[in-house]
């Protein structure tokens, strides 16, 4: 039972169960990935999980279930959603997952400013839960800010972490096409999901009327073909259902529960504890490095310590900026490596707000199968080479092109032969554009913990201090002209435009806080995802990112968790971290 013994899933316990090579904290994507490569490396490694255990396969309690067999049909009832109003803005939020968030009475947070703070409570985090979206950074995202002059320098660039994006993509299980665009750089590819005939239809008189735009078909974590080793990790072929945020029974999209946790407790070296919610990270005034962690158990509100040669934070953005700032010591007053005073600052995130719906006339002809986990996406195309716009950055563009499906609305009477036949045929042709725009690091934006306020736990409640700024409004402004401007050209009709006004937060994109660059005074990570002033910790979660490119960021905090994971054991093999 939880508060009693560690769990252990596989391999055997150490002489001191308290005490590892490596401790990560947190489960999600980049937190398996860390375990995954430690327990490759030979290291015993103990990851901290604050939600429950959740087995794959065995426990997606409803990843079978079809929609009548759900008391409210997949919607929840009144009384959840008004008890969390931030978690039922989410679109991946109903009836068939609730199991996998934490509800808001558990762990409060005040918002400053509105912030949609979306988050897990299991073993694999939102790795059960996430979009599945990967798209490499290119050449021009890692120079952005210093060409630009926002933010700080990354210290890394595109040559850096390609062979760790093609490490990563060959275990999970990518699908897409190779393009040859500079702007998204090809990678290590399973067979692509294809467009429909509407999708390209449109993608044709985009590309023909504009030199400067790229469509293609979106690279996605699916195995569209599975290859040996997909096939070692006991995993299987993606069915297309979209019912993945459920879990998924084939292992088809890539989850920490399916992949990485299974692979690393298959070496022996892997001790997993859930319901273990990380308190601080404890330093040693005398050894002048981080020694262990410290942990309450969630169910028991035992305090107890585990200790290790190396942590590695991956809580997610938000709880590791948190983590660290209340990980305090004489050395650190102010939080754990925060010599500069930027600990928790420039938190960005993606800008969702613009979409644009239309029709498409003709081409009744035609129908598609399958759901399809993927969009058509178009790589940015503004401020790439050069400040050309009177914002910073841009955004990458998505849409998808479908047919009302049967039983859709009709015009005229509701009853006899004609209304009969008129819905048992697919409607129009529709048309869903949307935007997901880069945001400039600020320090205006942050978190900090509250003075007075605690969790259930006794620990600092977070403060969220995030918002947009104009440049936001010009990047959704000049979204939603171009893509008016590129839907008319499609011969689309009825073009809408649409602004959610949705909080930051929603996207689920958010990082920042613990930054990656070359200058201890002006960041907190070195460019292998070490604290500058503490070298036995690493960050590789979305906190350390320095900015936030316009591509789904997931697949980054993979490749950048495997690298700095195998740097850290070279160090310590090297003696460099003791």
């Amino acid at each position: 039972m939880p508060g009693d013994t560690l769990q252990i899933n596989t391999g055997k316990k150490t002489a001191d169960t308290h005490h590892f090579d490596a401790i990560v904290i947190g489960s999600g994507i980049s937190g398996g990935w860390a375990a995954k490569e430690l327990c490759d490396r030979g290291l015993k490694t103990l990851v901290l999980e604050r939600g429950r255990d959740v087995k794959h396969g065995k426990d997606y309690p409803t990843a079978t279930m079809n929609s009548w067999e759900f008391p409210h049909r997949g919607r929840l009832p009144l009384k959840v959603t008004e008890e969390n109003p931030v978690l039922s803005r989410c679109y991946a939020f109903g009836e068939a997952t609730e199991h996998f968030f934490l509800k808001e009475k558990e762990q409060p947070y005040i918002q400053e400013k509105p912030f949609d703070w979306i988050r897990p409570n299991q073993v694999g985090g939102k790795s059960l839960l996430w979009a599945r979206q990967t798209q490499r950074w290119s050449r021009f995202d890692f120079e952005g800010p210093a060409r630009d002059g926002f933010a700080v320098d990354w210290p890394i660039r595109y040559e850096d972490i390609a062979p760790w994006y093609s490490h990563v993509e060959l275990f999970a299980g990518i699908s897409g096409n190779r393009d040859g665009l500079e702007t998204l750089p090809d990678g290590e590819f399973l067979p692509p999901w294809t467009m429909n005939k509407g999708e390209r239809a449109i993608q044709q008189k985009i590309m023909s009327h504009f030199n400067d735009r790229n469509v293609i078909i979106g690279r996605c974590a699916h195995l569209t073909k599975p290859q040996a080793h997909h096939l070692h990790q006991g995993r299987s072929q993606c069915q297309a259902r979209s019912l993945c945020e459920r879990g998924c029974p084939f292992g088809a999209y890539f989850s920490s529960n399916s992949v990485t946790l299974p692979w690393a407790a298959r070496t022996g070296n892997l001790t997993l504890r859930p319901h273990s919610v990380v308190h601080s990270i404890i330093y040693d005034e005398k050894q002048q490095k981080a020694t262990g962690v410290r942990v309450i158990d969630a169910v028991t509100k035992e305090t107890m310590e585990f200790f290790a040669k190396i942590i590695f934070v991956n809580g997610s953005t938000l709880n590791s900026n948190l983590i660290l700032l209340n990980s305090t010591s004489n050395r650190f007053p102010n939080g754990l490596g925060n010599d500069s005073g930027l600990l928790g600052k420039y938190i960005a995130f993606q800008n969702y707000r613009g979409t644009v719906t239309a029709t498409m006339e003709g081409m009744t002809d035609s129908y598609y199968y399958g759901r399809r986990p993927t969009a058509v996406m178009m790589p940015n195309f503004r401020n790439v080479r050069k400040q050309d716009k009177d914002f910073l950055r841009g955004y990458m563009t998505f849409y998808v092109a479908s047919r009302e499906g049967w039983g859709h609305a009709v015009e005229g009477p509701q009853l006899g032969a004609d209304f009969k036949n008129a819905i048992s045929e697919p409607g129009q042709w529709k048309v869903f554009m949307m935007m997901q725009g880069e945001t400039i690091p600020k320090e205006i934006n942050h978190v900090r913990l509250s003075p007075d306020k605690r969790d259930p736990y006794g620990i600092p409640q977070l403060i969220t201090s995030v918002d947009y700024d104009d440049n936001d409004e010009k990047i959704l402004k000049d979204f939603h002209e171009q893509a008016q401007e590129m839907l008319s050209v499609a011969g689309c009709k009825n073009i809408a435009i649409h602004d959610s006004r949705q909080a930051p937060g929603l996207d689920i994109h958010e990082v920042g806080g613990v930054r990656m660059g070359h200058d201890p005074k002006t960041s907190l990570l070195n460019k292998w995802n070490q604290l500058h002033a503490c070298e036995n910790v690493f960050v590789t979660d979305g906190a350390c990112m320095t900015s936030t490119g316009t591509q789904n960021p997931s697949i980054t905090f993979m490749a950048l968790t495997a690298r700095a994971a195998n740097h850290a054991v070279d160090e310590l093999q090297k003696g460099n971290l003791k």
